[in-house]
C-alpha cells in the first residue's frame, strides 16, 4: 500500500514519478475479478489514481485527483478552467453529473455576428469573450461530496506538488505549444506562461499551485469566491470578457438522470442532454442493429461498411443540429428520437450503394480537444469522465495570478442556425446563445452494465469525432470480438453531414488504398483527418469477471489494472 498523502502533501514529485515504475503501459494483462482498473490520457495522472485506489479510496476519489492532476500535467485539456460530464455506476445505482460550462449572464444571441450579421468565428474561439464560466471544480466537489470517502483536500494535494515543483515537460506537450502559439499571439497572454516550455525541462506552475491550494483549503468556495474568483474577474475586465463575480458565484453543476437503454445484453448508460454524445450513441448502435442483415458478413472497415456507417452518420448528426439543446432552456423531443418506429423510418431512407444527398437528410419528426478518463475500484463502481476546454488549451487566455487557462466553450453554441464551429458541425436555434444556458456538447462518457455489474467504462476526446470514435470501439469489441488493445489500435473512421460525402480517418493508421479508391468510386471525398482523433481510455470487464485496462497507443496516456 502506498503511504498516505494526508501526510505532508506530496513530499516531492519524484515520490509521485516513482509510481510510475508499477504502472502498466498502453495496455495491461488482464486482471482477476475484483481487480481494480485505471487508464487516463497521461501516465503522472495513472499514478496518482493507482495510489488513491491502493489507499482505500473509491473510483470518484480517484476520479477527482486525476483530473487535479491533468489540469497540472495536461493544460491542454485538463482543466479547472473548463467543464465536463461524469457518468457514474456507485454502490449499484447509476448517475450523470453535469458540470458543462453556462454562458455569461451578459451573453446573448448574437453575441457572435458583426454589424452585417455575419459570423465573427475567431471571437468564439480566442480571447476573453470566448470564455463560459467554468464548471469543473464545482463538478469535482459536488462528486466528492456524494460518493467521496477520502478527505478532499488529500485528493488535490497531488497536483499541488507537481504544479509546485514541476514535471520533466514532455515532447508532445511543447509540440502542442508550438503549434499553437500562433493562433494566439498578440491576442492572449498564453506566450508568458508556455512560451518557454523545454522538452525534459522542469515545468513548475507556481500561481497555479496557489490556485489549487485555495481549492484544497476551501473547496468550491476556494474558486467561485474569494482570491481566485477575483483573479478571474480581473483578467475578464482585462480583456472585455464577460463573466462576472455573479457567474461565478451562481454556477451550479447539475444531477442529471443519466441516458439509458437496453442494447443486446447490457444496460448502457451514457450521458444526456446537453450533451449529443449519449443520443448519438444510442442512435448509431440501435440503427446499425436494425441493420444487421446489410451489415452481415462485411469485413471491419471494408468500403460497404464504411459506407453504411456514414448514412447512419448523416441522419444522426441531421437530428443532433436540428433538434438538440440545453433541455433546460429548449424542449427536446428525445424520448421520439430514440423509438423503434422512428429508428426504422431513418434506416428506411439510407441508400446501400452512394451517399445519400446531403441537403435532403434532415431530421425527421417533422417538416479538437477534450479529455477523458476511465476508473474501476476494487468494489466494481466506476466513473467515465470527460471534460474539457474545447479546443488545445481553450480560449489561450490564463487568469493572470492564478495560473490557469480558460475555455473557449461558447464556439459549441450556434451562433447562427447552419454556420458551423470549430468542427464543423452546424447547429439550429436549440443551440442558439442564451444567458447561463449551457452549449450543446459531443462528450459522452459512457458505462456497460451486464446483469447490474459494471462491464465496459470508455469514452473519448476529440470535438464531434468522440461519439462516433466510441461507437466504433463498443462495435469492434461486440462485433469484431476484438480485444480492447486491437479495438483502439483500429483505424477510425468519421462523417458528419458537412463537409458533404467526406470521410476522414486516423492520419496514423490510414485506410488501405483500394478501400480510399473503392470510396471515391461512390462519391465520397476520402481524406485523412486534420488531426488524430479519438484518445480512447477503456476499461472491460468480461462475463467471468476478467479486468482489462487499455489507453490509446496513439497518445501518451497509461492504463494500469491493480491487483485486490
Amino acid at each position: 500500500m502506498a503511504k498516505s498523502m494526508s501526510q505532508p502533501v506530496a513530499k516531492s514529485v519524484a515520490w509521485i514519478a516513482s509510481l510510475l515504475l508499477f504502472v502498466g503501459g498502453f495496455y495491461t494483462s488482464p486482471g482477476q475479478a475484483g481487480d481494480a482498473a485505471v487508464a487516463s490520457p497521461e501516465p503522472l495522472a495513472t499514478a496518482v489514481a493507482v495510489e488513491v485506489l491502493e489507499r482505500g479510496g473509491n473510483a470518484v476519489d480517484a476520479a477527482v485527483a486525476v483530473a487535479f492532476t491533468l489540469a497540472v500535467t495536461l493544460p491542454d485539456a485538463g482543466n479547472i478552467g473548463g467543464g465536463g460530464f461524469m457518468t457514474l455506476s456507485m454502490n449499484g445505482a447509476t448517475a450523470f453529473l453535469d458540470y458543462r460550462e453556462t454562458a455569461p449572464a451578459a451573453a446573448h444571441r448574437d453575441l457572435y455576428l458583426d454589424a452585417n450579421g455575419d459570423v465573427m468565428s475567431e471571437a468564439s474561439l480566442t480571447g476573453h469573450r470566448a470564455v463560459g464560466t467554468p464548471g469543473t471544480v464545482a463538478g469535482l466537489w459536488a462528486a466528492h461530496q456524494r460518493y467521496g470517502s477520502l478527505p478532499w483536500a488529500s485528493l488535490v494535494a497531488p497536483a499541488i506538488a507537481l504544479a509546485r515543483d514541476g514535471f520533466d515537460t514532455p515532447a508532445w506537450l511543447v509540440s502542442y505549444a508550438e503549434d499553437i502559439r500562433e493562433r494566439f499571439s498578440g491576442t492572449t497572454n498564453f506566450e508568458r506562461y508556455f512560451g518557454e516550455l523545454r522538452a525534459g525541462e522542469l515545468f513548475a506552475q507556481p500561481e497555479l499551485a496557489r490556485t489549487l491550494e485555495h481549492i484544497a483549503s476551501h473547496g468550491q468556495d476556494g474558486f467561485y469566491r474569494g482570491a481566485v474568483a477575483d483573479a478571474i474577474v480581473a483578467e475578464m475586465e482585462r480583456g472585455d470578457g464577460l463573466i462576472t463575480a455573479e457567474d461565478l458565484a451562481d454556477y451550479k453543476p447539475v444531477w442529471r438522470r443519466p441516458l439509458s437503454a437496453a442494447w443486446r445484453d447490457y444496460e448502457l448508460v451514457t450521458a444526456p442532454l446537453p450533451s449529443s454524445g449519449g443520443f448519438a450513441i444510442i442512435q448509431f448502435l440501435k440503427m446499425r442493429d436494425l441493420l444487421t442483415s446489410a451489415f452481415a458478413g462485411l469485413a471491419h472497415n471494408s468500403p460497404q461498411y464504411l459506407h453504411l456507417k456514414a448514412e447512419l452518420e448523416k441522419r444522426i448528426f441531421a437530428d443532433r443540429a436540428r433538434y438538440l439543446g440545453d433541455p433546460d432552456f429548449v424542449d427536446v423531443p428525445l424520448r421520439s428520437l430514440l423509438t423503434e418506429n422512428y429508428l426504422r423510418e431513418r434506416i428506411a431512407t439510407v441508400n446501400p450503394i452512394e451517399p445519400s444527398i446531403t441537403e435532403s437528410v434532415r431530421g425527421g419528426l417533422e417538416p479538437r480537444h477534450t479529455t477523458h478518463f476511465s476508473i474501476l475500484d476494487f468494489d466494481g463502481n466506476a466513473v467515465s469522465n470527460t471534460y474539457t476546454l474545447n479546443t488545445d488549451f481553450g480560449s489561450g487566455v490564463v487568469v493572470t495570478g492564478a495560473g490557469f487557462l480558460l475555455n473557449n466553450e461558447m464556439d459549441d453554441f450556434s451562433a447562427a442556425p447552419g454556420q458551423p464551429n470549430y468542427y464543423g458541425v452546424v447547429g439550429d436555434e436549440a443551440n442558439a446563445i442564451a444567458p447561463n444556458k449551457r452549449m450543446l456538447s459531443s462528450m459522452a462518457p459512457t458505462i456497460l452494465r451486464r446483469d447490474g455489474k459494471v462491464a465496459m467504462v470508455v469514452g473519448a476526446m476529440g470535438g464531434s469525432t468522440i461519439f462516433t470514435t466510441v461507437y466504433q470501439v463498443i462495435v469492434n469489441l461486440e462485433d469484431y470480438a476484438m480485444d480492447p488493445r486491437d479495438a483502439l489500435a483500429a483505424t477510425r473512421v468519421h462523417h458528419q453531414l458537412y463537409p458533404v460525402n467526406t470521410i476522414t480517418y486516423s492520419p496514423t493508421t490510414p485506410l488501405p488504398e483500394a478501400t480510399v479508391a473503392a470510396l471515391q468510386e461512390r462519391g465520397y471525398v476520402v481524406i485523412p483527418h486534420d488531426w488524430e482523433f479519438g484518445n480512447v481510455q477503456l476499461i472491460t470487464v468480461d462475463a467471468e469477471g476478467t479486468v482489462r485496462a487499455a489507453s490509446d497507443h496513439r497518445f501518451q496516456g497509461r492504463a494500469s489494472v491493480l491487483a485486490r
